[in-house]
């Protein structure tokens, strides 16, 4: 499984999926819709399945003596690392924004999201669903992959239009807290997130390799 992976970081990999991880910056930005950048990395990601695919990736590495259900699991290992950088890396802006920022008139002159860790939470859900929807959808043939990316930019922009919208609604506006106002509901938040994150790629994980085992290459 670790030359599985390696495999998949060293020569599978689309040097966009690397470069995009530095979206997670785009928190910085100020009258930006900063959820978005949570699909840019998944976009560096679908680069690497569209190469992949048009590498013949999945049939070479079958070729090889590993099971079937590795090679599925080494895919996904790929994302999540991918992404858990790519978390780690807009946690940073999150930090600042909260701490040494929290009381910048940029930030709270601003219409849009703030950056906190109810968004954090959010970004969590995004990759979790372009887990189930895009690389589950991918596995379902282990060679289309247009028809789960356009589901996946469809559930990521409403899951986007949805935070940006709530936090116009007076009952939901807490969860556009600067610093660590109302920071029990920002953990509760961002501890769902977590959650969401992690049962939605178990269970595309699971499916993905139960679909791929079925596949005559």
């Amino acid at each position: 499984m670790i030359n599985l992976i390696k495999k998949e970081m060293k020569l599978a990999a689309s040097p966009l999926s690397y470069i995009f991880i530095a979206f997670g910056l785009m928190a910085f930005l100020p009258g930006y819709p900063i959820l978005v950048g949570s699909f840019f990395v998944c976009l560096g990601l679908f680069q690497s399945f569209q190469g992949m695919r048009e590498a013949n990736d999945i049939t070479y590495t079958a070729l090889l003596p590993v099971a079937k259900g590795d090679i599925v699991r080494a895919k996904y290992m790929f994302c999540i690392i991918i992404e858990v950088c790519y978390f780690a890396i807009t946690s940073i802006p999150v930090l600042v924004r909260m701490t040494v920022l929290s009381d910048a008139s940029v930030y709270r002159n601003n219409a849009l999201m703030n950056a906190n860790l109810v968004y954090l939470g959010y970004v969590l859900l995004i990759l979790g669903l372009f887990n189930l929807v895009f690389v589950g959808g991918f596995f379902k043939t282990a060679y289309k992959f247009a028809k789960p990316f356009i589901a996946f930019i469809a559930v990521a922009f409403i899951v986007v239009g949805a935070a940006e919208t709530l936090i116009h609604v007076p009952t939901f506006s807490d969860l556009n807290a600067f610093g660590f106002t109302h920071i029990k509901l920002q953990i509760s938040a961002l501890i769902m997130g977590v959650t969401a994150y992690i049962l939605l790629t178990a269970v595309s994980m699971r499916r993905a390799v139960k679909s791929f085992n079925r596949i005559d290459l």
